[in-house]
Protein backbone atom coordinates (compact mmCIF):
# COMPACT_ATOMS: atom_id res chain seq x y z
CA UNK A 1 0.00 0.00 0.00
CA UNK A 2 0.99 3.81 -0.94
CA UNK A 3 0.42 6.83 1.10
CA UNK A 4 0.58 9.51 -1.19
CA UNK A 5 1.02 12.50 0.83
CA UNK A 6 1.07 16.18 0.19
CA UNK A 7 1.79 19.11 3.12
CA UNK A 8 1.57 22.97 3.50
CA UNK A 9 4.24 24.76 6.12
CA UNK A 10 4.91 28.36 7.01
CA UNK A 11 8.32 27.45 5.47
CA UNK A 12 11.20 25.09 4.38
CA UNK A 13 12.49 23.32 7.01
CA UNK A 14 10.80 21.60 9.42
CA UNK A 15 12.60 22.82 13.00
CA UNK A 16 11.60 25.91 12.44
CA UNK A 17 8.10 26.15 10.69
CA UNK A 18 4.87 24.69 11.07
CA UNK A 19 2.18 22.39 9.17
CA UNK A 20 -0.76 24.61 7.98
CA UNK A 21 -2.38 21.08 5.98
CA UNK A 22 -1.98 17.76 5.44
CA UNK A 23 -3.42 15.08 2.56
CA UNK A 24 -3.26 11.54 2.16
CA UNK A 25 -3.91 9.39 -0.28
CA UNK A 26 -3.93 5.54 0.44
CA UNK A 27 -3.33 3.98 -2.75
CA UNK A 28 -3.52 0.23 -3.29
CA UNK A 29 -1.22 -0.02 -6.38
CA UNK A 30 -4.88 0.37 -9.03
CA UNK A 31 -6.58 3.11 -7.36
CA UNK A 32 -6.87 5.79 -3.94
CA UNK A 33 -9.10 3.57 -1.54
CA UNK A 34 -9.24 6.39 1.10
CA UNK A 35 -8.71 9.92 1.40
CA UNK A 36 -7.56 12.22 4.52
CA UNK A 37 -7.30 15.88 4.31
CA UNK A 38 -7.15 18.41 7.47
CA UNK A 39 -6.29 21.77 8.10
CA UNK A 40 -3.72 22.14 11.12
CA UNK A 41 -3.15 25.13 13.40
CA UNK A 42 0.44 25.82 12.76
CA UNK A 43 0.71 27.77 16.15
CA UNK A 44 2.34 30.66 14.75
CA UNK A 45 2.12 33.53 12.02
CA UNK A 46 1.64 32.09 8.20
CA UNK A 47 4.60 34.27 5.98
CA UNK A 48 2.22 37.09 3.78
CA UNK A 49 4.19 35.18 0.91
CA UNK A 50 3.28 31.82 1.89
CA UNK A 51 -0.31 32.77 2.33
CA UNK A 52 -0.23 34.31 -1.53
CA UNK A 53 1.22 30.96 -2.93
CA UNK A 54 -0.97 28.71 -0.99
CA UNK A 55 -4.33 30.71 -0.37
CA UNK A 56 -4.42 29.18 3.40
CA UNK A 57 -4.27 32.44 5.62
CA UNK A 58 -4.13 33.06 9.72
CA UNK A 59 -8.00 33.36 9.64
CA UNK A 60 -8.74 29.60 7.74
CA UNK A 61 -6.44 28.03 10.50
CA UNK A 62 -7.37 29.57 13.43
CA UNK A 63 -9.76 26.91 14.75
CA UNK A 64 -8.06 24.30 13.37
CA UNK A 65 -6.68 21.61 15.02
CA UNK A 66 -3.18 21.71 16.65
CA UNK A 67 -0.94 18.72 14.79
CA UNK A 68 -0.41 17.17 18.07
CA UNK A 69 -4.47 16.69 18.04
CA UNK A 70 -4.56 14.86 14.61
CA UNK A 71 -0.66 13.27 14.67
CA UNK A 72 -1.89 9.86 15.84
CA UNK A 73 -4.85 9.43 13.12
CA UNK A 74 -1.93 10.49 10.30
CA UNK A 75 0.30 8.33 12.27
CA UNK A 76 -1.75 5.10 11.82
CA UNK A 77 -2.13 6.37 7.72
CA UNK A 78 1.25 6.04 7.51
CA UNK A 79 2.58 3.24 9.44
CA UNK A 80 3.72 0.33 6.83
CA UNK A 81 2.70 2.62 3.98
CA UNK A 82 5.26 3.31 1.37
CA UNK A 83 5.51 6.53 1.39
CA UNK A 84 5.18 8.78 -1.80
CA UNK A 85 5.25 12.56 -2.28
CA UNK A 86 6.73 15.10 -5.08
CA UNK A 87 10.12 15.48 -3.51
CA UNK A 88 9.50 13.25 -1.19
CA UNK A 89 12.01 14.30 1.57
CA UNK A 90 11.03 17.49 2.15
CA UNK A 91 7.63 16.42 2.83
CA UNK A 92 8.70 13.06 5.14
CA UNK A 93 11.32 15.34 6.86
CA UNK A 94 7.96 17.70 7.88
CA UNK A 95 6.12 14.73 8.94
CA UNK A 96 8.44 13.08 10.83
CA UNK A 97 9.91 15.81 12.78
CA UNK A 98 6.31 16.70 13.86
CA UNK A 99 5.15 13.43 14.61
CA UNK A 100 8.32 12.87 16.61
CA UNK A 101 7.60 15.91 19.04
CA UNK A 102 4.22 14.13 19.51
CA UNK A 103 5.78 10.85 20.36
CA UNK A 104 5.83 9.00 17.13
CA UNK A 105 8.20 7.30 15.57
CA UNK A 106 7.73 7.56 11.66
CA UNK A 107 10.08 4.74 9.67
CA UNK A 108 8.76 4.65 5.81
CA UNK A 109 10.42 3.11 2.72
CA UNK A 110 10.00 6.68 0.86
CA UNK A 111 9.43 6.93 -3.29
CA UNK A 112 9.60 10.39 -5.02
CA UNK A 113 7.71 10.83 -7.80
CA UNK A 114 10.54 13.61 -9.11
CA UNK A 115 13.04 11.14 -9.49
CA UNK A 116 10.86 8.66 -10.94
CA UNK A 117 9.54 10.43 -13.55
CA UNK A 118 13.18 11.27 -14.56
CA UNK A 119 13.86 7.95 -15.10
CA UNK A 120 10.43 6.81 -16.75
CA UNK A 121 9.77 9.75 -18.44
CA UNK A 122 12.98 11.42 -19.67
CA UNK A 123 13.90 14.59 -21.69
CA UNK A 124 11.46 16.97 -20.27
CA UNK A 125 12.91 20.48 -19.44
CA UNK A 126 11.01 20.74 -15.65
CA UNK A 127 10.09 17.80 -13.20
CA UNK A 128 8.32 20.26 -11.14
CA UNK A 129 4.56 19.30 -9.92
CA UNK A 130 2.77 21.72 -12.21
CA UNK A 131 4.85 21.52 -15.25
CA UNK A 132 4.44 17.42 -15.13
CA UNK A 133 0.46 17.80 -14.79
CA UNK A 134 0.56 20.23 -17.78
CA UNK A 135 2.97 17.90 -20.06
CA UNK A 136 0.90 15.14 -19.02
CA UNK A 137 -2.58 16.71 -18.90
CA UNK A 138 -3.01 15.67 -15.48
CA UNK A 139 -5.74 18.33 -13.80
CA UNK A 140 -5.12 20.12 -10.39
CA UNK A 141 -8.03 22.62 -9.49
CA UNK A 142 -6.34 23.18 -6.35
CA UNK A 143 -2.66 24.15 -7.11
CA UNK A 144 -0.51 24.73 -3.96
CA UNK A 145 -3.01 23.13 -1.68
CA UNK A 146 -2.17 19.90 -0.46
CA UNK A 147 -5.44 17.87 -1.37
CA UNK A 148 -5.26 19.41 -4.94
CA UNK A 149 -1.47 18.26 -5.47
CA UNK A 150 -1.95 14.82 -3.65
CA UNK A 151 -4.67 14.28 -5.97
CA UNK A 152 -2.68 14.75 -9.19
CA UNK A 153 0.72 13.24 -7.45
CA UNK A 154 -1.67 10.43 -6.98
CA UNK A 155 -2.65 10.41 -10.76
CA UNK A 156 1.21 10.82 -11.74
CA UNK A 157 2.13 7.98 -9.63
CA UNK A 158 -0.49 6.10 -11.41
CA UNK A 159 1.10 7.00 -14.77
CA UNK A 160 4.42 5.91 -13.50
CA UNK A 161 3.56 2.47 -12.57
CA UNK A 162 1.77 1.68 -15.63
CA UNK A 163 4.49 3.12 -17.82
CA UNK A 164 7.55 1.61 -15.83
CA UNK A 165 8.47 -0.90 -18.30
CA UNK A 166 12.12 -1.36 -16.90
CA UNK A 167 11.15 -1.47 -13.10
CA UNK A 168 12.32 1.29 -11.70
CA UNK A 169 9.66 1.64 -9.06
CA UNK A 170 10.43 -2.09 -7.93
CA UNK A 171 14.33 -1.19 -8.00
CA UNK A 172 13.94 1.92 -5.71
CA UNK A 173 12.00 -0.11 -2.86
CA UNK A 174 14.71 -2.71 -3.04
CA UNK A 175 16.34 -2.58 0.46
CA UNK A 176 19.76 -2.03 -0.18
CA UNK A 177 18.79 0.93 -2.92
CA UNK A 178 19.71 4.44 -1.03
CA UNK A 179 18.31 6.17 -4.19
CA UNK A 180 15.01 7.86 -2.25
CA UNK A 181 17.43 9.60 0.27
CA UNK A 182 19.08 11.57 -2.48
CA UNK A 183 18.30 15.02 -3.26
CA UNK A 184 15.41 15.17 -5.82
CA UNK A 185 17.33 16.71 -8.27
CA UNK A 186 20.24 14.81 -8.27
CA UNK A 187 20.71 11.65 -11.07
CA UNK A 188 21.53 8.57 -9.32
CA UNK A 189 24.18 8.14 -12.59
CA UNK A 190 26.41 10.73 -10.77
CA UNK A 191 26.39 8.67 -7.38
CA UNK A 192 27.33 5.83 -9.35
CA UNK A 193 30.18 7.46 -11.35
CA UNK A 194 31.94 8.42 -8.15
CA UNK A 195 35.34 6.49 -7.49
CA UNK A 196 36.46 4.61 -4.14
CA UNK A 197 39.57 7.04 -3.93
CA UNK A 198 40.60 10.07 -2.34
CA UNK A 199 40.19 13.55 -4.05
CA UNK A 200 37.68 16.33 -3.71
CA UNK A 201 33.93 16.50 -4.94
CA UNK A 202 31.83 19.18 -6.07
CA UNK A 203 28.41 19.79 -5.39
CA UNK A 204 26.50 22.20 -8.09
CA UNK A 205 23.52 24.01 -8.47
CA UNK A 206 20.95 24.14 -11.50
CA UNK A 207 22.88 26.18 -13.32
CA UNK A 208 26.26 23.97 -12.88
CA UNK A 209 27.53 26.62 -10.39
CA UNK A 210 29.45 24.89 -7.74
CA UNK A 211 27.58 25.33 -4.22
CA UNK A 212 29.99 23.15 -2.15
CA UNK A 213 33.64 21.26 -2.29
CA UNK A 214 34.30 18.52 0.01
CA UNK A 215 37.64 16.83 0.22
CA UNK A 216 37.61 12.82 0.94
CA UNK A 217 39.63 9.60 1.48
CA UNK A 218 36.96 7.74 -0.40
CA UNK A 219 35.30 9.99 -2.20
CA UNK A 220 32.17 7.59 -3.31
CA UNK A 221 31.69 7.03 0.98
CA UNK A 222 31.91 10.46 2.08
CA UNK A 223 29.57 11.59 -0.66
CA UNK A 224 26.70 9.48 0.24
CA UNK A 225 27.27 10.16 3.93
CA UNK A 226 25.86 13.90 3.64
CA UNK A 227 22.29 12.52 2.50
CA UNK A 228 22.00 9.94 5.76
CA UNK A 229 19.87 10.88 8.03
CA UNK A 230 16.83 13.79 8.68
CA UNK A 231 18.54 16.35 9.71
CA UNK A 232 15.35 18.85 9.54
CA UNK A 233 17.09 22.03 9.50
CA UNK A 234 16.69 25.13 7.16
CA UNK A 235 20.29 24.85 6.41
CA UNK A 236 21.10 21.20 5.25
CA UNK A 237 17.40 21.29 3.43
CA UNK A 238 18.15 24.43 1.46
CA UNK A 239 21.39 22.33 0.60
CA UNK A 240 19.69 19.10 -0.52
CA UNK A 241 17.31 21.27 -2.78
CA UNK A 242 20.26 22.80 -4.43
CA UNK A 243 22.17 19.68 -5.12
CA UNK A 244 21.84 18.97 -9.11
CA UNK A 245 25.24 17.73 -9.87
CA UNK A 246 27.95 16.29 -8.27
CA UNK A 247 31.68 15.88 -10.15
CA UNK A 248 35.11 15.13 -8.70
CA UNK A 249 38.76 15.17 -9.04
CA UNK A 250 41.04 12.34 -7.97
CA UNK A 251 43.66 12.98 -5.84
CA UNK A 252 46.56 10.34 -5.18
CA UNK A 253 46.36 10.33 -1.37
CA UNK A 254 44.89 12.28 1.59
CA UNK A 255 47.18 15.29 1.95
CA UNK A 256 46.91 15.97 -1.98
CA UNK A 257 42.85 15.96 -1.14
CA UNK A 258 43.23 18.09 1.67
CA UNK A 259 45.35 20.90 -0.58
CA UNK A 260 43.12 20.45 -3.41
CA UNK A 261 40.39 20.96 -1.22
CA UNK A 262 41.16 24.21 0.10
CA UNK A 263 42.34 25.88 -3.43
CA UNK A 264 39.59 25.13 -4.97
CA UNK A 265 37.33 26.62 -1.70
CA UNK A 266 39.76 29.69 -2.45
CA UNK A 267 39.48 29.85 -5.80
CA UNK A 268 35.20 29.49 -6.04
CA UNK A 269 34.39 30.34 -2.69
CA UNK A 270 31.06 27.85 -3.07
CA UNK A 271 28.15 29.30 -0.49
CA UNK A 272 28.15 26.17 1.31
CA UNK A 273 31.57 25.91 2.65
CA UNK A 274 31.33 27.91 5.95
CA UNK A 275 35.14 26.52 6.98
CA UNK A 276 38.32 27.09 5.53
CA UNK A 277 37.28 30.63 3.90
CA UNK A 278 39.66 32.29 5.85
CA UNK A 279 42.22 29.90 7.51
CA UNK A 280 46.08 32.26 6.73
CA UNK A 281 47.13 33.96 10.29
CA UNK A 282 46.05 37.50 10.91
CA UNK A 283 49.16 39.12 11.33
CA UNK A 284 52.31 39.46 9.59
CA UNK A 285 55.88 40.59 10.50
CA UNK A 286 56.62 43.35 7.24
CA UNK A 287 59.62 45.47 6.25
CA UNK A 288 60.19 48.49 4.38
CA UNK A 289 61.91 51.57 3.52
CA UNK A 290 61.24 55.24 5.36
CA UNK A 291 62.31 58.08 3.81
CA UNK A 292 65.79 58.34 5.45
CA UNK A 293 66.57 55.13 4.13
CA UNK A 294 66.27 53.00 6.86
CA UNK A 295 64.66 49.70 6.84
CA UNK A 296 61.74 49.62 9.59
CA UNK A 297 60.51 46.39 10.91
CA UNK A 298 56.67 46.43 11.79
CA UNK A 299 54.03 43.70 13.05
CA UNK A 300 50.55 44.91 11.64
CA UNK A 301 47.41 42.80 10.32
CA UNK A 302 47.55 40.78 6.92
CA UNK A 303 46.17 42.65 4.11
CA UNK A 304 44.80 41.16 0.68
CA UNK A 305 48.06 41.22 -1.97
CA UNK A 306 50.38 41.68 0.74
CA UNK A 307 53.48 39.63 1.58
CA UNK A 308 54.94 39.14 4.94
CA UNK A 309 58.72 38.40 6.15
CA UNK A 310 57.23 36.18 8.42
CA UNK A 311 53.57 35.44 9.45
CA UNK A 312 51.96 35.34 13.59
CA UNK A 313 48.77 34.42 14.92
CA UNK A 314 48.61 37.19 16.70
CA UNK A 315 49.77 40.58 17.74
CA UNK A 316 51.59 39.47 20.96
CA UNK A 317 53.38 36.86 18.60
CA UNK A 318 54.21 39.12 16.38
CA UNK A 319 55.86 41.75 18.89
CA UNK A 320 57.47 39.06 20.61
CA UNK A 321 59.40 37.72 17.82
CA UNK A 322 60.56 41.52 17.30
CA UNK A 323 62.25 41.81 20.62
CA UNK A 324 64.27 38.83 20.13
CA UNK A 325 65.23 40.12 16.57
CA UNK A 326 65.94 43.75 18.41
CA UNK A 327 68.22 42.22 21.00
CA UNK A 328 70.10 39.66 18.66
CA UNK A 329 70.74 41.80 16.06
CA UNK A 330 71.15 45.19 17.87
CA UNK A 331 68.32 46.40 16.45
CA UNK A 332 66.67 50.00 16.97
CA UNK A 333 63.39 49.37 18.76
CA UNK A 334 61.57 52.92 17.41
CA UNK A 335 62.10 51.99 14.09
CA UNK A 336 60.64 48.35 14.36
CA UNK A 337 57.96 50.22 16.47
CA UNK A 338 58.27 48.35 19.99
CA UNK A 339 59.24 52.03 21.33
CA UNK A 340 56.74 54.79 20.28
CA UNK A 341 57.24 57.20 23.37
CA UNK A 342 59.43 60.29 22.43
CA UNK A 343 61.60 59.42 25.17
CA UNK A 344 65.74 58.78 24.22
CA UNK A 345 66.02 55.33 22.44
CA UNK A 346 66.26 52.53 24.80
CA UNK A 347 68.38 50.46 21.75
CA UNK A 348 72.14 50.66 22.16
CA UNK A 349 71.89 52.62 25.76
CA UNK A 350 70.77 55.62 23.61
CA UNK A 351 74.04 55.57 21.80
CA UNK A 352 74.90 55.78 17.68
CA UNK A 353 70.59 55.12 17.37
CA UNK A 354 69.46 55.13 14.02
CA UNK A 355 66.38 56.43 14.97
CA UNK A 356 68.41 60.00 15.84
CA UNK A 357 70.31 58.70 12.34
CA UNK A 358 73.88 58.25 14.69
CA UNK A 359 73.90 55.17 12.61
CA UNK A 360 74.46 55.20 8.57
CA UNK A 361 71.07 53.55 6.95
CA UNK A 362 73.31 50.89 4.93
CA UNK A 363 74.76 49.43 8.23
CA UNK A 364 71.86 49.69 10.20
CA UNK A 365 69.73 48.11 6.86
CA UNK A 366 72.49 45.27 6.23
CA UNK A 367 72.01 44.09 10.37
CA UNK A 368 68.12 44.06 9.34
CA UNK A 369 68.85 42.23 6.17
CA UNK A 370 70.65 39.78 8.15
CA UNK A 371 68.00 39.26 10.89
CA UNK A 372 64.85 38.67 7.85
CA UNK A 373 67.62 36.26 5.71
CA UNK A 374 67.88 34.51 9.29
CA UNK A 375 63.78 33.86 9.70
CA UNK A 376 63.82 32.89 6.13
CA UNK A 377 66.55 30.35 6.27
CA UNK A 378 64.84 28.76 9.91
CA UNK A 379 61.89 28.60 7.74
CA UNK A 380 62.00 24.87 5.64
CA UNK A 381 62.26 23.70 2.23
CA UNK A 382 61.41 19.89 1.43
CA UNK A 383 59.13 18.09 -0.81
CA UNK A 384 56.68 15.28 -0.13
CA UNK A 385 57.02 12.60 -1.99
CA UNK A 386 54.13 9.88 -1.66
CA UNK A 387 51.81 7.60 -3.91
CA UNK A 388 49.92 9.21 -6.44
CA UNK A 389 46.59 8.42 -8.81
CA UNK A 390 48.15 5.00 -10.98
CA UNK A 391 50.55 3.14 -10.14
CA UNK A 392 52.92 4.98 -12.96
CA UNK A 393 53.34 7.96 -10.85
CA UNK A 394 54.30 9.83 -7.54
CA UNK A 395 52.42 12.62 -5.98
CA UNK A 396 54.69 15.66 -5.13
CA UNK A 397 54.62 18.68 -2.94
CA UNK A 398 56.69 21.40 -2.43
CA UNK A 399 57.56 23.55 0.44
CA UNK A 400 60.20 26.28 -0.08
CA UNK A 401 61.13 29.02 2.40
CA UNK A 402 58.43 27.71 4.95
CA UNK A 403 55.70 28.65 1.91
CA UNK A 404 53.77 26.62 0.16
CA UNK A 405 54.69 26.67 -3.40
CA UNK A 406 52.58 24.19 -5.46
CA UNK A 407 51.96 20.25 -5.99
CA UNK A 408 51.30 17.40 -8.65
CA UNK A 409 52.39 14.39 -10.05
CA UNK A 410 55.56 13.11 -11.08
CA UNK A 411 57.39 9.95 -12.80
CA UNK A 412 58.49 7.54 -10.97
CA UNK A 413 61.88 8.18 -12.16
CA UNK A 414 62.04 11.58 -12.01
CA UNK A 415 65.26 13.37 -9.80
CA UNK A 416 63.07 15.29 -7.25
CA UNK A 417 66.12 16.65 -5.30
CA UNK A 418 66.98 18.95 -7.97
CA UNK A 419 64.55 22.05 -6.85
CA UNK A 420 64.49 24.08 -9.96
CA UNK A 421 63.30 20.92 -11.94
CA UNK A 422 61.02 20.14 -9.62
CA UNK A 423 59.53 23.98 -9.54
CA UNK A 424 59.01 23.42 -13.29
CA UNK A 425 57.10 20.25 -12.94
CA UNK A 426 54.99 21.08 -10.31
CA UNK A 427 52.22 24.06 -10.68
CA UNK A 428 52.09 26.62 -8.31
CA UNK A 429 48.94 27.93 -6.21
CA UNK A 430 48.57 30.46 -4.03
CA UNK A 431 49.20 29.22 -0.65
CA UNK A 432 48.26 29.80 3.33
CA UNK A 433 49.01 29.00 6.70
CA UNK A 434 46.75 26.26 6.62
CA UNK A 435 47.87 24.44 3.51
CA UNK A 436 51.43 25.11 4.67
CA UNK A 437 51.09 24.02 8.29
CA UNK A 438 48.93 20.89 7.06
CA UNK A 439 52.38 19.78 4.82
CA UNK A 440 54.74 20.22 7.92
CA UNK A 441 52.33 17.97 10.09
CA UNK A 442 52.36 15.79 7.77
CA UNK A 443 56.14 15.39 6.97
CA UNK A 444 56.92 15.34 10.84
CA UNK A 445 54.01 12.34 10.96
CA UNK A 446 56.32 10.36 8.07
CA UNK A 447 59.55 11.78 7.90
CA UNK A 448 60.29 9.28 5.24
CA UNK A 449 58.30 11.03 2.76
CA UNK A 450 60.45 13.91 2.84
CA UNK A 451 62.50 14.92 0.68
CA UNK A 452 65.80 17.65 1.64
CA UNK A 453 67.42 19.73 -1.00
CA UNK A 454 71.15 20.90 -1.57
CA UNK A 455 74.04 18.76 0.86
CA UNK A 456 70.91 16.66 2.84
CA UNK A 457 69.19 15.90 -0.17
CA UNK A 458 67.34 12.31 0.03
CA UNK A 459 65.12 10.60 -2.41
CA UNK A 460 62.50 7.86 -1.86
Amino acid sequence: MYAIVDIETTGGHASGNGITEVAICIHDGNEIVKRYQTLVNPGREIPIYIQALTGINNEMVENAPYFKTVAHEIFELLHNKIFVAHNVNFDYSFLKYHLATAGYDLQCNKLCTVRLSRKIIPGLISYSLGKLCSHLSIPNEARHRAAGDAQATATLFELLLQSDTNKHIAQALKQKSKEQVLPANLPKSDIDSLPYTAGVYYFHDHKGKVIYVGKAVNIKKRVCSHFTGNNSGYQRQEFMRNIHRITFQECGNELMAFIQETIEIKRLWPAYNRSQKNLDFAFGLYSYEDQRGYIRLAVDKRRKYSTPVHTCGSMVEGRNLLLELIEQFDLCPKLCFIQKNDQVCTGNNGLNCACEGHEPADEYNAKVQAAINQLKHALPTFAIRDVGRNDEEHSCILIEEGRFYGMGYVSHYFDTDNIQQLKNTLTPYPGNDYMRNLVISYAERYPHKKVMFGANAMAL
